[in-house]
């Protein structure tokens, strides 16, 4: 696993919507600065780190991160919760409001 790839999987799943900002701009950095396309054991790691939410939209940049590696994209269902259904359905943010992609 490549270096940049195996940093983002260290840090593990990503925050939810407590995170502060800097914590949010460190993991975005973290992804761009990821190798496209990843390795499909990149992309079955990366599939482990989505987190409770949409992590502000962060968890749709991991999306199109496991995206660029080779098909069949990993099925794992990327939820933390069993109320929450996966991270990338319309859900409320913090204030109440949707959060629609």
């Amino acid at each position: 696993m490549r270096s940049e790839v195996q940093a983002f999987v260290a840090d593990g799943p990503l925050p939810d919507w407590d995170a502060n900002e800097e914590e949010i701009d460190r993991r975005v950095q973290q992804l761009d600065a990821a190798p496209r396309p990843v390795t499909a054991d990149e992309a079955k790691a990366l599939v482990a780190c989505f987190g409770p939410n949409y992590c502000y939209g962060v968890a749709w940049t991991l999306l199109h991160l496991i995206e660029t590696g080779p098909n069949p994209v990993p099925t794992t269902c990327p939820h933390r919760t069993p109320t929450s259904g996966t991270v990338l359905q319309p859900e409320s943010t913090p204030s109440g409001s949707s959060n629609a992609a």
